[in-house]
């Protein structure tokens, strides 16, 4: 068919009709390449292969990387967290079961930056201690990287066969004299103005502090694989000028984009070994109604789903790929009815309308 477009003419439609998806609809006037993907449209969602298709379609592995007697090392922002405590559930071994007391264990969510993420693994592996006080807990409690916590951490390390990592966030604080940069934020009894700073990541010290990681990894434990995820959560607030919502777009957007160019810089070799598993599209992409009144902590029935998704795409288990579709189908229908419960929809539905009164019975003729 033909498309009018104004004055600036016309373009001739093509209809396409890919496997198994609602016919879509494209311009002929550019030659498409060897891959053509195209986003779903509305039919597609009811699709019984949806995730698997327009989700991890070109990410999952060709067999899982994960059985019962895999050792895996899970940290990072809270969804590598997610995926060791379900691997854990279901009788895997995480590095958290094998070694309590090392940091990438005991703050499993807490290292939210790729500076963070990266700094443990050069720290444990290379020996290289940080110049100043950065590791803090949840309680703004202090750490120290001391010789007994590297050398157990390098163990937890050199032994792992799966590594899952998580990159939360952009933001970061730093300290201007040594460049060292926070775990998370700076505790308030230390905070010197004078010397701590806050700052966006970049793209490219994003993009070098994962591609270090992955180098350390290669370097140090040849045969380990890695499953890198980026984190859904949003921020909980924003030390830039502007608005929440906006600043999260950036942060997330900064580490998706970091993270998407250093696979697809990868040889071919290390790209046998390195996965990314789209948790960030899963959530945000998926689900119409994420998060709970807080903004930032995600209804009940999603986590579940996409670790199901995770477990049937990368571990050994009895759970297939067609019920852990169906898992995510059926939570991605009970969340689109928590819609009725938030408060904007739930202000805009008006109430229903009051039944009609009964006959009394008294009156029958």
């Amino acid at each position: 068919m033909i498309n009018t477009l104004g004055s600036f003419g016309h373009q001739e439609m093509l209809d396409a009709s890919p496997v198994g998806e609602q016919n879509k609809t494209m311009g002929s006037s550019f030659f498409r390449g060897e891959h053509c993907n195209f986003v779903p449209y509305g039919q597609d969602h009811c699709n019984l292969d949806f995730a698997g298709n327009f989700i991890l379609k070109g990410w999952a592995p060709e067999k899982p990387i994960i059985a019962e007697k895999t050792k895996v090392t899970a940290f990072g922002s809270c969804f590598a967290e997610n995926i060791g405590n379900h691997l854990a559930k279901i009788g895997f071994d995480t590095a958290k079961q094998r070694e309590k007391n090392i940091y990438v264990s005991y703050m499993g969510e807490g290292l939210v930056n790729v500076h963070a993420i990266a700094e443990q693994f050069k720290w444990a592996l290379d020996g290289c201690v940080p110049r100043s006080n950065l590791w803090h807990g949840y309680k703004a409690e202090e750490f120290d990287p001391s010789e007994d916590i590297r050398v157990k951490t390098k163990e937890v390390f050199l032994n792992t066969d799966v590594f899952i990592l998580t990159f939360g966030l952009s933001e970061i604080w730093y300290d201007e004299v040594t460049g060292g940069v926070f775990w998370r934020a700076v505790p308030m009894k230390h905070y010197d103005a004078s010397r701590h700073k806050f700052r966006v990541s970049t793209f490219l010290e994003t993009k070098w502090c994962i591609s270090e990681i992955i180098k350390l990894i290669n370097h140090h434990v040849p045969q380990a694989k890695i499953v890198m995820t980026v984190s859904p959560i949003p921020l909980i607030t924003t030390f830039r000028p502007i608005s929440c919502i906006t600043a999260n777009s950036v942060s997330k957007s900064l580490i998706r984009a970091a993270l998407d160019e250093t696979i697809r810089e990868l040889s071919a070799e290390v790209r046998q070994s390195v996965f990314y598993f789209p948790a960030f599209e899963l959530v945000n992409e998926c689900f119409p109604n994420r998060f709970i009144d807080d903004g930032r902590h995600l209804h009940p029935m999603i986590v579940p789903s996409i670790m199901r998704l995770f477990e049937a795409t990368f571990c050994h288990t009895n759970l297939t790929l067609d019920e852990a579709e169906r898992s995510f189908r059926e939570a991605r229908l009970e969340n689109a009815r928590t819609l009725a419960q938030h408060p904007l929809f739930s202000s805009s539905v008006p109430p229903p309308l009051a039944p009609p009164p009964r006959a009394d019975k008294g009156n029958r003729v």
